[in-house]
């Protein structure tokens, strides 16, 4: 098993050195205080902002800026990473200034090593010092590898010539492998070893397809591998199920999703939801208890790559993608933002007061526009929406990358033209402990002395934020999900670094790994049951009320819901078509395990009569008297079932279905004498 999921190993790094993997500069494992440099234009501009790919906010001030900027322009400064250990050295990658306004960027720079700080060697290619090409605009990074590794503890870039309009700014990464030193105080802190047998490493789609048929393989009887639609390219969408009945919907047994990779470029959630699929399976086999419980009580979707045309181009470039390289889909499109905004018609028919009686407060329609084919969806978009309504979902996270944060809905704001302002749910109670049970249980989304990725800190928050809090967005596809289906969806963004290189994927996969599953296990949380007719049959989308919580779900094709709700005492009602109403007390206790709370509810007379009426070919309720004398000859036996109606009023047709039977199925036999004594 273990050669068949590490046989298509391809490196992600080409050149005639064995290429080290980056020290950490982007990662965060690299200190602020292992940082230096020789001036600095302001405290926003400092050593500790010189990490490769990080932003700078949208207003620029002193605290977050996109880049080290020296504090004089000339070739005699220098920026100084420490490794606080002997490392070997092997190559430099380089980008300007993240600025909206400003264009600064080095053009070429030196580079030197040294093992005390003082003595300090220039990297030479014979007798000359090597001039190193830098970079020719601020975003796409550049690689330089060096000419011979060198090792040594320190490491500095010089810059030698600028951008002519602008000033020395650099954002950095380093190459290096750290020597083994056991007895050395500056060892890397919290370093994770994993003992996980999973396939560690960046997989094409290829790659990706393989992988999955090798774990459906060694699990077969839990595993089914389907695909949800083709990208834009063409590329199947893969999704593996893991369930003790894969290929259909248990009645009572709640359904999960994970999805990633909605930005091709924001890898790690894909290769978390492989190492995910991979885990699971040998855990299972294994008998952990656990993972035998969630297999068993829980139907669990992975969609890993949602963006596979996005992947395959931030793929050909891994650390040199950029930012937003393969972030979009081939046509354009920004896929997790590309759904209906339907918080606008939400919000406009609660200001007109016409919820709940005129616009539901749930499963809001997909507006018509947005439908037609010359709107801007992607056809990406477009399968998500069909699996989403498919299947009854009760909880999804959506993996992401570039911060350390979960965030839930609303992720548009309320108020127009606000860039951000606090905009929660209904059920914004639940949602924070959704988000919470990820972030409090991941390794370092919490830790108050994680640096910053960009310009938020987000431990001071719990490592959770309200999407509209951090940054406006209209159709989300948390937003959607909420207001048009049943399932209560959440971002996760999993890391710093966009693209880790394949080296860091163990230890994120060891600061995710219970993340993943503690969220999993948050689906069995509120209360679930059946909603049936008198006579024990499942009523399909009935709806499910909590009283304060002014937002409803349905029920399944089979009549089963689930709501998620956080511990207490809730009145709940339940209600359909054509049906009464009925209403009862459910508990939601501290423990893991979602509340039984089973409705029966009976229909309504106005219900029964309609079904009286079809079976006399729909007649009307009232038939005037006046129209029935224009009416041409009948046969005599619509003249006779016309007539019985006609006579009747809505009164006298309830009275006579009530007195005629007590239940519907009483009805029905006295229809079938009638009918019997027409055919006589």
């Amino acid at each position: 098993v273990c050669h068949a999921l590490h046989s298509h190993h391809r490196p992600i790094y080409h050149s005639r050195h064995l290429e080290c993997p980056p020290m950490g500069l982007e990662t965060m494992k690299i200190d602020d205080f292992q940082l230096h440099a020789s001036t600095t234009k302001r405290y926003g501009l400092g050593a500790h902002r010189g990490r490769l790919n990080i932003q700078a906010g949208l207003y620029e001030d002193d605290l977050y800026d996109g880049a080290w900027c020296a504090g004089r322009d000339d070739p005699l400064q220098w920026f100084e990473v420490d490794a606080r250990r002997l490392t070997k050295f092997t190559g430099v990658i380089t980008q300007g200034r993240s600025s909206l306004w400003s264009s600064d960027w080095v053009t070429s720079y030196k580079v030197m090593v040294s093992n005390d700080s003082h003595t300090w060697v220039t990297i030479r290619n014979g007798s000359e010092d090597v001039i190193f090409r830098g970079n020719q605009e601020k975003e796409i990074p550049v690689r330089n590898i060096l000419p011979t590794p060198m090792v040594a503890r320190y490491i500095r870039v010089s810059p030698q010539s600028w951008f002519s309009s602008g000033n020395i700014c650099m954002r950095v990464e380093i190459l290096g492998c750290p020597l083994p030193d056991p007895n050395n105080y500056y060892r890397r802190r919290n370093e994770v070893i994993t003992t996980d047998k999973l396939d560690f490493k960046h997989h094409s789609y290829k790659d990706m397809r393989q992988l999955m048929k090798v774990v459906n393989e060694m699990c077969p009887n839990i595993t089914r591998i389907y695909n949800i639609g083709k990208s834009y390219n063409g590329l199947k969408l893969y999704a593996i199920e893991i369930s003790d009945n894969p290929g259909e919907h248990e009645a009572g047994e709640p359904e999960f999703r994970y999805t990633a990779g909605s930005h091709g470029n924001e890898v790690l959630g894909r290769e978390l939801l492989l190492l995910l699929m991979q885990f699971m399976c040998m855990e299972y086999l294994s008998g952990n208890p656990r993972i035998r419980h969630l297999v068993e009580e829980t139907r669990i979707h992975l969609l890993p790559s949602v963006n596979p045309d996005g992947y395959e181009k931030a793929f050909e470039g891994s650390e040199l993608s950029g930012w937003s390289l393969g972030r979009w889909s081939s046509n354009g499109i920004d896929i997790h933002h590309n759904f209906p905004d339907l918080n606008t018609i939400l919000w406009e028919a609660e200001a007109k007061k016409w919820t709940p009686r005129k616009t539901s407060n749930h499963h809001i329609p997909i507006p018509e526009w947005y439908l037609s084919n010359n709107a801007s969806v992607a056809v990406e978009t477009r399968a998500l929406i069909t699996w989403m309504e498919k299947i009854p979902f009760v909880l999804g996270g959506n993996l992401q990358g570039g911060e350390l944060v979960v965030t839930f809905p609303y992720d548009k704001t309320r108020t127009q033209g606000v860039t951000r302002e606090s905009t929660p749910t209904p059920d914004d109670h639940v949602f924070r402990w959704l988000a919470f049970s990820y972030s409090s249980t991941h390794r370092r989304m919490t830790d108050a002395s994680q640096r910053v990725c960009h310009t938020e800190n987000f431990a001071k928050e719990d490592g959770t934020i309200n999407g509209a809090s951090w940054h406006t967005a209209a159709g989300s596809m948390n937003d959607f999900s909420y207001l048009h289906t049943n399932c209560f969806e959440l971002s996760m963004y999993v890391g710093c670094d966009k693209f880790p290189h394949e080296s860091e994927l163990p230890e994120e996969w060891e600061n995710n790994r219970e993340s993943l599953l503690v969220f999993m296990e948050q689906v069995h949380r509120g209360i679930k049951g059946v909603v049936r007719d008198a006579q024990g049959r499942g009523i399909p989308n009935a709806t499910i009320s909590v009283e304060g919580i002014n937002h409803d779900i349905r029920t399944a094709a089979d009549g089963d819901y689930w709501r998620l709700l956080n511990p207490g005492e809730y009145r709940v009602t339940a209600r359909a078509q054509g049906y009464g109403l009925t209403s009862k007390k459910c508990e939601v206790g501290y423990e893991m395990g979602t509340s039984t709370c089973d409705f029966t509810i009976g229909r309504t007379n106005l219900s029964r009569i309609k079904e009286i009426m079809e079976r006399f070919n729909k007649q009307p309720i009232r038939l005037p008297h006046s129209n029935k004398q224009l009416q041409a000859p009948r046969s005599r036996e619509r003249r006779q079932g016309t007539s019985m109606f006609a006579q009747m009023g809505i009164i006298q047709l309830l009275n006579y279905s009530i007195t005629t039977s007590s239940t519907i199925t009483r009805s029905n036999t006295t229809i079938s004498n009638i009918n019997t004594k027409r055919q006589k």
